[in-house]
């Protein structure tokens, strides 16, 4: 197996309550996206590969940008394009289609580039400097065909104060393997405590409950699955709007017992951009993590 360690950035997406193409929006002066400093805090972990999945949307000009920060640093860049054809579908007709088809779509973009175990994140989350150091260390060495990993976050870490937001509730067994994750899409925070609203009921949750942030560990035996299941997928003939998302595939392995997924919680803060007012957020908290010294003012001087 390829000893090299690989970066996967899904930047595809659309970010319709962001109002902008949030992934390569620059958070301070010196114009890094969250998506540097991911590959910052990664290459800093002994990664040297990053494969990014993009839509037609961004600028050729920050394309342009990041092939000139992996020349000088020196590590292996990959774009590819996330298209409705990018996985052709025999006799499909692409008429009524009005996006590409999710996250597991994307990473299944990926296959002919990824050849070794790789860290999958969202690029407008930014997860923090030592869930990359637990992930080459804690992880990667143990990944297998059948063993996967995933780093997780208390659920009060994550939430917004601009609106509800949606995480995936895990489920472990004893052994802190992946039983489920229940996607939740209304999670917000009201008062003291953390609730989600479902059929119009409202469900109080433990703060420390841990939540799927798309921060996996793949083995690209997961290739094989996902191909296997995008074919059957489509074969339901879904509708225009509807997505192949890829903790529904991970949910799937794991009840066919294809793959384990170990879970362990993250040591890091997270810090989201769900909506524009975010930002700010955003902004302050790395402002004051450049003040501790844990980045440079320029990501890349």
């Amino acid at each position: 197996m390829n000893s090299k360690k690989t970066l996967l950035i899904l930047a595809g997406g659309l970010g319709s309550r962001y109002k902008g193409l949030k992934q390569v929006d620059g958070i301070l002066d010196n114009g890094s996206p969250i998506l540097e400093y991911s590959i910052y805090d990664a290459l800093q972990s002994g990664f040297s590969k990053v494969v990014i999945i993009v839509n037609t949307l961004i600028p050729q000009s920050y394309i342009e940008r990041l092939n000139t920060i992996s020349e000088a640093k020196g590590f292996e860049l990959h774009w590819i394009y996330q298209e409705m054809d990018s996985i052709p579908i025999h006799n499909f007709d692409y008429s009524e289609r009005q996006k590409p088809w999710g996250t597991g779509h994307a990473v299944l973009c990926a296959k002919d580039v990824i050849q070794e175990p790789f860290i999958m994140i969202n690029a407008d989350d930014f997860y923090g400097k030592e869930v990359y150091e637990l992930a080459a260390e804690g992880f990667v060495p143990y990944i297998s065909e059948t063993q996967f990993g995933m780093a997780a976050y208390p659920v009060n870490t994550t939430l917004s104060g601009n609106g509800t937001v949606a995480r995936g509730i895990c489920t472990l067994d004893a052994d802190q393997n992946l039983i489920s994750v229940e996607e939740q899409t209304s999670i917000q925070r009201v008062h003291d405590s953390i609730i989600y609203t479902e059929n119009g009921e409202n469900i109080e949750i433990a703060p420390d409950t841990l939540v799927s942030m798309n921060f996996f560990i793949f083995h690209p035996e997961i290739f094989n699955s996902l191909e296997t299941y995008f074919n059957d997928f489509i074969q339901l003939k879904p509708a225009p709007t509807q997505e192949f998302y890829i903790p529904s595939a991970i949910q799937r392995m794991i009840d066919e017992k294809k793959a384990k997924v170990m879970v362990k919680a993250s040591p890091s803060q997270w810090m989201g951009v769900t909506y524009a007012d975010d930002k700010k957020i955003i902004k302050d908290f790395l402002a004051s993590e450049i003040q501790k010294n844990r980045y440079p003012t320029d990501l890349w001087k």
